[in-house]
């Protein structure tokens, strides 16, 4: 099986359910930050040592097929697809528990802080800005179509753990944080 089909060469392509749409419409514009933002986790386990991150490896590795499916669920928001795998109030929990994790052992932040440090922990910075980004096409999107709110909230939450994450990494790195000073 060849991987190019040409199909697309016009500038259309396929939603699940074969709905044809321009790939500059909304839904093609949010799977792509989702996909671009599962490429950079994909970067980030890459850069973790395998022997000094075995909780934070294999659940990014997790966060990776729950992204996967957030695309299923933008390419099929409007049809009658179930058979696409769900985004959870579980999983929502799921992660709050892995930031709670992570934040026992961070200073409390009394500062803004920049991305920077750790080379791992700037991409973990770096995946959160793509997240954000990925999370208002969301929005965006479910202000005009009728779509679940969980993937929403996943994205909302994942940032926020990308963002522990960072921290976590540069405190057990010791490279410590990059605090924002005020110009003066």
């Amino acid at each position: 099986m060849k991987i190019y089909t040409k199909t697309g060469d016009s500038g259309v392509t396929s939603l699940l359910g074969g709905k044809r749409v321009r790939k500059s419409c909304i839904e093609i514009d949010a799977i792509g930050e989702v996909d671009e933002l599962n490429s950079y986790l994909g970067v980030l386990v890459s850069l973790l040592p395998e022997d000094a991150y075995v909780q934070e490896r294999a659940y990014l590795k997790r966060i990776q097929h729950h992204l996967f499916n957030v695309g299923g669920i933008i390419a099929a928001a409007q049809t009658d697809l179930v058979s696409v795998p769900q985004i959870t109030n579980a999983h929502l929990e799921e992660m709050e528990t892995h930031i709670d994790r992570l934040t026992v052992d961070l200073p409390p932040l009394s500062q803004f802080i920049l991305p920077g440090g750790h080379r791992a922990a700037a991409v973990c910075h770096h995946a959160r800005a793509v997240c954000r980004r990925a999370e208002r096409r969301v929005v965006e999107l479910r202000a005009g179509i009728d779509m679940d709110q969980e993937s929403q909230f996943f994205l909302n939450r994942l940032s926020d753990f990308l963002f522990t994450l960072g921290r976590y990494i540069n405190m057990k790195e010791g490279s410590g944080e990059v605090v924002w000073e005020k110009e003066k």
